[in-house]
């Protein structure tokens, strides 16, 4: 079931989107060599307890993980890059680290990821967490009324097929409002011009994931973790949006 949202509701999702997104840029300037996970876990949870939200990950108990997930923050290294469960692990330098993010403010989700490169940046991993933030650029501009999601799910493969990366479709972007997770399933990859009529209040996370190498991944033996068949690094970048009259407006970017 699809829930459009009133303009109204949406400016409630930007509240929340906009703690979201700024303490994602606050976590991510303190991931640094030498900081460890737990430290990063912590700040979001003061942050959390502070303003007042509500997390969707600490009770999160999906049949893909072995729950409760038990903590405020997804941080996922290097070769993992969704759903880390986040543990005693000290960054170390050229790390990638990805924070994914979520919570309620008055009854309203917003969820959102962004990749950073800790200390000494590699240049493969720069053009990877590069194509990532443009797949999800690719995917905004297409989330436009009238269009189809198929055509949203195109334009970010489009970016990864620029850049030569296998794209998985086990995992992707969803719509969300009042719960992190709702429908519709918007696939990193589809044909343009197929599914679901975007309708203004339709409200999503768009989330662009890969790695440069492989679409495999596996359960890491924590229960929560998903990491790359081959070792390889990866990299997420993601927004919530709504649908409005005028195009898609991002709920969880800051300045």
């Amino acid at each position: 079931m699809i829930e459009l949202k009133t303009p109204q509701e949406i400016d409630k999702m930007a509240v929340t989107g906009r703690f979201v997104g700024e303490t994602l840029a606050e976590l991510a300037e303190l991931a640094r060599p030498g900081v460890n996970l737990m430290d990063l876990e912590h700040r979001a949870r003061r942050l959390v307890k502070e303003r007042g939200a509500v997390s969707c990950y600490w009770d999160y108990a999906p049949s893909f993980g072995r729950g409760p997930f038990g903590n405020v923050i997804c941080l996922s290294v290097n070769d993992a890059v969704l759903h880390g469960l986040p543990h005693k692990y000290t960054l170390r330098d050229s790390d990638v680290l990805t924070l994914d993010f979520a919570v309620a403010i008055d009854g309203w989700v917003a969820d959102s990821a962004r990749t950073v490169i800790v200390g000494t940046p590699r240049d493969e991993d720069v053009r990877l967490v590069e194509s990532t933030r443009r797949a999800l650029d690719a995917g905004i501009a297409a989330a436009v009324p009238g269009a189809k999601l198929g055509d949203v799910s195109a334009a970010i493969e489009a970016v990864a097929v620029e850049y030569g990366y296998p794209v998985n479709l086990q995992f992707g972007g969803h719509g969300l409002g009042h719960t992190m997770h709702e429908d519709p399933h918007v696939a990193n990859a589809g044909r343009a011009g197929r599914g679901l009529v975007l309708r203004p209040g339709l409200t999503l996370a768009l989330e662009p994931w890969w790695s440069a190498t492989t679409s495999e991944i596996f359960t890491d033996p924590d229960g929560w973790t998903l990491r790359f068949q081959d070792g390889s690094r990866g990299a997420h970048s993601e927004h919530t949006i709504a649908i409005t009259e005028d195009g898609a407006r991002v709920l969880t970017k800051v300045d």
